[in-house]
């Protein structure tokens, strides 16, 4: 296994510190980084004697499920059924590639600022909603409003279709959080009612109304890469930035638990393997090998090079 960082040498000169990759799955990089000094909230002295993790976070989207080309599905019905033309000429409704959707769910968290850039670099379609493309800031926000609004609810019915699944491990690091009393939030960008379903179905109603804290994109101003719903979880959950590790799947959702001073491990996508994850402090291909105890033992670590 190849050495990315100085912290990945220091695991292999202290032997204690090896049981964690052998935990890993035989696919997971090794990525340790030195963490941002302000990550170092604990004494090395005080992570010996008991955990420096208090609180687990997960985002929702491509780390409790792989769903983006769900959204992507959704959004390309939504501007098929109000006849979304952009630019407003074509002959055919908005239709998002896979690999167009990959670059621009990379870049720009939320479902309403995806469509205001792209409608603003490529003109403001004619739709359904208004003869012609909308001419005042109202119009273009209540078009953004209604697609988003028809394009959320498309998303529902996908979700209880039955066919949608968490990712491997999630489920189980859940519990066994919760069973080590360490706070567990969930903080998705995505619109809140997509996301309760979504999270009602994959966790069940139990681990869902069992979670310390749950923060969707309408309970923030900013979006990721902002830190802002990260910030607010560490305020709800009582948890200082350091002593809370987040669970993500994309640089934007990378930036933005840094941004918040809280260490970040990846569990990566097909449509985010190659990104750079150089700020995470470990990246792996799923959870389905990793235990609570490893990821306490990283971010004790981590603490311990800074």
């Amino acid at each position: 296994m190849a050495l990315t960082s100085p912290a990945c040498a220091y695991m292999y000169s202290h032997p204690a510190v090896l049981p964690f990759f052998h935990a890993n799955s035989p696919g997971a990089r090794c990525s340790l980084q030195l963490a941002p000094s302000t990550f170092a909230v604990a004494s090395s002295s005080s992570a010996s004697t008991s955990s420096p993790l208090k609180a687990l976070i997960f985002d929702c989207d491509g780390v409790i499920l792989e769903s983006e080309h769900l959204h992507r599905e959704a959004y390309n019905d939504a501007f098929r059924h109000f006849a979304v033309r952009c630019p407003p000429t074509s002959l055919q409704p908005l239709h998002w590639d896979s690999h167009f959707y990959d670059d621009l769910q990379n870049q720009i968290g939320g479902g309403k600022p995806k469509m205001r850039w792209y409608f603003k670099e490529n003109g403001w379609p004619s739709s359904l909603i208004y003869e012609g493309p909308p001419s005042t800031d109202t119009d273009r926000e209540r078009l953004i409003d209604v697609i988003q609004d028809w394009k959320t609810e498309r998303y529902k019915e996908i979700i209880k279709s039955g066919t949608v699944k968490a990712r491997s491990g999630v489920l189980r690091l859940m519990d066994d959080a919760k069973g080590a009393g360490i706070k567990l939030a969930v903080c998705s960008a995505a619109t809140k009612s997509s996301v309760v379903l979504c999270l009602e179905s994959l966790l069940g109603e139990e681990r869902f109304h069992g979670l310390d804290c749950f923060l969707a994109g309408d309970d923030v101003k900013e979006k990721k890469p902002s830190p802002s719903i990260y910030l607010t979880a560490s305020k709800k959950l009582g948890v200082p930035g350091g002593n809370c590790l987040v669970v993500e799947d994309s640089v934007i959702g990378l930036q933005a638990a840094n941004g918040a001073g809280m260490p970040c491990i990846i569990t990566y996508t097909s449509s985010t393997a190659n990104q750079d994850f150089k700020d995470a402090i470990a990246t792996y291909p799923d959870l389905g090998n990793v235990r609570l105890e490893d990821l306490e033992l990283l971010l004790r670590n981590t603490l311990m090079v800074n």
